[in-house]
């Protein structure tokens, strides 16, 4: 009988002379040290204030007697207890302005995307115009706008609203000003840009085939907006709302300025707390629950939107 033996195993061939190995994998710490300045950006100006503000809300004391942390939880409940009407209102004339800017802005960002041709460019710069001039200035020119005897005030007394509004009670018989309405218009206006922006992103990445596709299937306009434009504007829809939306209800200039007491929004009380009343820990404990109610809000807000691709 034939026996069968294995083969030995084969010896690798040598390398050529002269022949270097290749070389280390270099570099892979470059992201990570690229992403460091910017980290400590973060850290030294957002995180640390943040911690330092959370040290504050929970301080007894007095300006004169110095503050200390004493663990004091019971401002938190204080402070919601007792400026719970400016929570309420803040929420409440943010997103009206939100849901103003997303009725404007949208049917604006259209035109810009699929109507504008040539004046794109002329458009989008008068969109973003408003950045030119100063945050203050926007507002106070608001109160030349809706001064009593004013153009704006007259048009609309002629044509009623102003007692439609007046029952809502966002006005005051025939004033305007130092009313809820011009709170909202202040928000609506200096907000705008923020919502126009990411809707036109996002409706300018439509493909126009899609629309084309949908006039072959003999679908009507309102048909091809309502399941084909539409849809995929969602992510710039919840980007323009977010944006808008979220320094909306922590703003308080517009309320200072076109408002009045009634008014007041949280961010008026928050600076009150911090100029003026000097309570630095009812200030602190604000602010937080502030942002603990702007973030619960927009939680849900993107779950039930249906989208997280953001623009």
């Amino acid at each position: 009988m034939a026996t069968v033996t294995e083969a030995p195993p084969v010896a690798p061939a040598p390398e050529p002379a002269g022949r270097k190995k290749p070389p280390r994998k270099r570099g892979r710490w470059t992201p990570y040290l690229l992403l460091l300045p910017g980290l400590l950006w973060l850290f030294v100006f957002f995180a640390l204030p943040l911690i330092y503000q959370a040290s504050t809300s929970v301080q007894t004391g007095s300006l004169e007697e110095g503050y200390r942390v004493t663990w004091h939880f019971a401002t938190y409940w204080d402070a919601l207890s007792d400026y719970w009407p400016q929570f309420v209102r803040s929420v409440l004339y943010a997103a009206s302005a939100t849901v103003l800017c997303l009725l404007l802005g949208y049917p604006l960002a259209y035109l810009i995307a699929f109507r504008a041709g040539r004046w794109r460019n002329l458009i989008m710069i008068l969109v973003i115009a408003p950045f030119f001039t100063s945050f203050l200035i926007r507002t106070l020119a608001w109160k030349t706008i809706l001064a009593d005897g004013g153009p704006v005030v007259d048009v609309l007394n002629t044509l009623h609203v102003l007692d439609v509004t007046a029952w809502l009670g966002w006005t005051a018989g025939d004033r305007v000003l130092a009313t809820p309405l011009a709170v909202v218009c202040g928000l609506t206006y200096n907000f705008l840009p923020f919502m126009i922006l990411p809707l036109y992103t996002s409706l300018e990445r439509i493909d126009p085939r899609l629309h084309e596709a949908a006039n072959d299937l003999y679908a009507t306009p309102s048909t091809t907006f309502r399941r084909v434009t539409f849809p995929l504007s969602m992510p710039g829809v919840v980007s323009g709302t977010l944006l808008t939306f979220i320094p909306a209800s922590g703003d308080y200039i517009n309320s200072d300025l076109l408002g009045s007491t009634d008014t007041r929004m949280v961010g008026n009380v928050i600076q009150s707390q911090f100029l003026r009343i000097l309570d630095y820990p009812t200030a602190a404990a604000l602010s937080f629950i502030l942002m603990a109610a702007i973030l619960a809000i927009i939680t849900v807000y993107i779950r039930k939107s249906g989208t997280e691709d953001l623009v």
